[in-house]
């Protein structure tokens, strides 16, 4: 087992991290590679609604996402962060319902690309306490409101054709 894979899941998920991950269970996955929900819930007219989080530093309208987790799907990894970021419990996808890109501003103020595979998230509980409560605005929203508050045009386009199971 390499060294790597001892890394405690907090080393993941906030420092750089160089060439593959090697998840325990799972298969290897890029440095630049982050996993997402797409929260999502069904109103009592049939409608849908989704979740959306502004971003710590930006304060940009995004959906939870982070970096790969030790031990964790990427599905699971996806449904962890809409728990830390907005407190969302619920059923994840097992498959991703698509990808996008956005450029990682890092500490030193440098730029990286990177792709966040998205896996839709059926809220089944949004609890009132959480490990980021304070840290980011949320917001209940139409798909239709969703795509025009979001800034990465291929998220605008994930928004756009996201049809519920």
């Amino acid at each position: 087992m390499s060294s790597r894979q001892h890394l405690h899941r907090r080393d993941l998920r906030h420092g750089p991290v160089h060439g593959l991950l090697a998840i325990p269970g799972g298969d290897a996955r890029h440095e630049n590679d982050q996993f997402a929900a797409l929260p999502w819930r069904r109103q009592a007219d049939g409608s849908i609604k989704v979740l959306l989080i502004t971003s710590r530093e930006s304060r940009r309208w995004v959906i939870p996402k982070g970096w790969p987790m030790v031990g964790r799907t990427p599905a699971q990894a996806a449904a962890q962060e809409a728990y830390e970021e907005a407190g969302l419990v619920g059923e994840a996808a097992a498959r991703a319902i698509g990808a996008y890109t956005y450029d990682k501003r890092l500490r030193d103020g440098a730029a990286r690309p990177v792709t966040v595979q998205v896996f839709a998230l059926e809220v089944m509980v949004e609890r009132l306490s959480f490990p980021e409560h304070g840290q980011r605005e949320k917001r209940w929203t139409s798909l239709e409101q969703a795509v025009e508050l979001v800034d990465e045009a291929e998220l605008k386009a994930i928004l756009r054709d996201f049809r519920p199971f």
